[in-house]
């Protein structure tokens, strides 16, 4: 048997590293271990050191379950957004997506995932209590389902609408700007700005 892909342990394993990221072959991740071998020793300190920090010390939002350095991130802290509508996302990804638009000036819930019975994921699994917990606080008066057009997302929505039609709050869903089957990080910003903006009442 043959050793290491590479001529040297320690870039075998920095190849095998990288290539565990989504997207990451082994080819791209040679590539981007050679660049870093090529970087001044205070820069790759500096990348490396940024990675440990955030892995750390990064924590998520108690409000929304956002990405935050803050135990309250800078979305639900900022005076200045519409506090009473919450934008229901699957993932912290979508939450940059449709920040990115600047078309929408409310406040976001992360559920962490969407129902799949297939996969094991049920309500219990995503964060719905706490948007519940939000909704009886009484400061919620629209929430918009902006989960992906899937089966998944799609089912997760009804649960959603059904879970808080009780309650004297409105419920809206992006327009069907988005086309079915796709996932919102992955709508063009122009597309996802209209959707949120010509969003319409969910009907269930």
């Amino acid at each position: 048997m043959f050793g290491n892909t590479y001529s040297s342990k320690l870039l075998d394993n920095a190849v095998n590293e990288f290539a565990k990221l989504p997207g990451v072959g082994n080819k791209t991740a040679l590539r981007l271990v050679l660049h870093l071998l090529k970087q001044e020793e205070n820069d790759v300190l500096r990348f490396g050191n940024s990675i440990i920090e955030l892995k750390k010390n990064v924590k998520h939002c108690i409000v929304c379950h956002n990405i935050s350095d803050t135990e309250k991130c800078t979305i639900c802290g900022n005076s200045s957004r519409n506090q009473s509508i919450v934008c229901v996302v699957e993932s912290i990804k979508d939450v940059i997506a449709i920040e990115k638009t600047q078309q929408f000036s409310g406040v976001y819930h992360v559920l962490g995932g969407k129902i799949s019975p297939m996969d094991g994921i049920g309500p219990a699994n995503l964060t719905i209590e706490s948007l519940d917990y939000r909704i009886q606080q009484g400061l919620v008066e629209e929430i918009i389902l902006a989960l992906s057009t899937t089966m998944e997302g799609d089912t997760t929505n009804f649960y959603l609408f059904k879970k808080f039609a009780k309650y004297q709050i409105r419920i809206t869903t992006l327009a069907r700007g988005v086309a079915i089957g796709d996932e919102i990080e992955y709508a063009d910003e122009v597309t996802l700005g209209r959707s949120i903006i010509n969003r319409t009442d969910f009907v269930g």
